[in-house]
């Protein structure tokens, strides 16, 4: 009878210790991918489930990069946050001094004990930005830099050589003038150039001259107590986009994308600066109006520095307050992310980089790159950005609120209401208010 109740028993721990063991770890993943880029997602997310038995990842679209995050910091204060969340490249700084976070390679090596990853398998500029101390603390995901984007058939038609974009300041404004087409009346029919008035035009003209936006290294060396838009590079880069407005050679579209996007996607403007990101929409759009897409560095004035471009984009982040076994769960799905298959395929889907050196060289051996010449553009003013804390990109706090004021003060200079210098100091002035109000709170 006791022999019975012992076997009994034994088997009972064996089933439910069986049951534990073959029991699902359910991952939540918020992100802030719409559209194109959800559906590529959510097969990424339906791939990995389907042949990982022991996790099921359950992706969910946010919002907005700013929604996300907001709804991210409501659940932590109910108990009922993601293990994964999307965060904007400006975010970096929040998200540190948020207090929510585990750096990803704590994950990696302290609670998944995983010693065979590669830390050094990701492109150096694209893992720069999120290095923050030594240390990696997000996985890089959805990267995109600014490129500048032409018509080649205008150019050939205004004399211009279409193999040779505008590389200085006063080249663009040269080129903007020869393709900008006047009517009799006064009236634009296309403009040479357009550009959004979008924040983050300004930070990378910045780099690209090989300065920095704010003070301490650009927040690296120490938080950053001071804004450098008054200065030089922020300021005569406001000053050519009033100059090129003025003389009716550039199309201003207001704040945002869309409009620059659609002037120049019809034809309306013969070039633009726009993400890395849209070389596959803006592709198929130049096919559908019959003109030929060329691409180009961005420009910068002859006489300065050349720096480069700042990695954009978002990177996903790992929520702390989880169980050790979640936590293990959650590395899987982020590891899984970064190899090359994943990689390959995010990319030719959304036009989003790669972010690691095997997928580039990958598409490099397949000879995408020599069949897709405006991604390898993109690819090239990456790779050959100076590595600085100028192109390593800004940590502020209040990174949202700075681009707010930036775009304000661009409009108060195009609007003719202040002098570049003038929008611009008031920038620096408003953007070093909002940083010591940030530090008093997070130091």
């Amino acid at each position: 009878m006791k022999k019975t109740v012992l076997l009994v028993l034994v088997s009972l721990c064996f089933i439910v210790s069986f049951s534990a063991a073959a029991e699902e770890v359910t991952i939540d993943f918020w992100h802030a991918m719409g559209g194109h880029n959800l559906e590529v997602v959510n097969t990424l997310v339906e791939e990995f489930n389907s042949s990982h038995d022991q996790v099921e990842v359950k992706a969910q679209y946010t919002g907005s990069y700013n929604d996300t995050l907001t709804k991210t910091q409501s659940a932590v204060q109910t108990g009922t946050a993601p293990h994964i969340i999307q965060i904007y490249e400006i975010g970096t700084q929040m998200m540190l001094d948020s207090g929510i976070i585990m750096p990803i390679e704590d994950l990696g090596k302290e609670v998944a004990g995983d010693n065979s990853f590669d830390w050094d398998k990701f492109l150096v500029p694209v893992s720069n930005y999120y290095t923050i101390d030594g240390k990696l603390n997000s996985m890089p995901f959805n990267s995109s830099t600014p490129i500048l984007y032409y018509d080649r058939d205008a150019f050939e038609e205004a004399g211009l050589d279409p193999n040779r974009p505008p590389q200085t300041f006063a080249e663009l404004k040269e080129y903007a003038r020869k393709l900008t087409i006047k009517n009799d009346d006064g009236t634009v029919e296309r403009y040479g150039f357009t550009l959004g008035i979008v924040g983050w035009f300004v930070e990378q003209m910045v780099a690209n001259q090989d300065a920095t936006l704010v003070n301490n290294d650009n927040g690296r060396s120490a938080r950053a107590t001071a804004s450098n838009l008054n200065e030089e590079a922020a300021v005569r880069f406001v000053k050519l986009w009033k100059e090129m407005v003025d003389e009716g050679i550039m199309l201003n579209p207001g704040r945002g994308w869309d409009g620059a996007n659609q002037a120049f996607s019809s034809g309306r403007a013969a070039m633009l600066i726009e993400s890395t990101s849209s070389v596959a929409g803006f592709t198929e759009n130049a096919e559908a109006a019959g003109f030929e897409l060329g691409t180009g560095f961005l420009p910068r004035p002859a006489a300065a520095n050349r720096g480069g471009v700042i990695i954009g984009g978002a990177s996903l982040w790992t929520i702390a307050d989880h169980p050790e076994e979640e936590l293990k769960a959650t590395w899987e799905f982020l590891k899984w992310l970064s190899e090359e298959e994943q990689q390959v395929y995010w990319f030719e889907n959304t036009g989003y980089f790669p972010v690691t050196k095997a997928a580039v060289e990958r598409e490099m051996n397949n000879k995408f790159f020599a069949e897709n010449p405006n991604y390898l553009t993109a690819f090239l003013q990456l790779l050959l950005s100076k590595k600085a804390v100028s192109t390593q990109g800004a940590l502020i706090g209040t990174f949202p609120e700075v681009r707010q004021i930036v775009e304000e003060s661009v409009e108060k200079t195009l609007e003719g209401n202040m002098t570049p210098q003038a929008a611009m100091d008031e920038a620096a002035e408003r953007v070093n208010k909002s940083l010591k109000e940030y530090n008093q709170l997070n130091e």
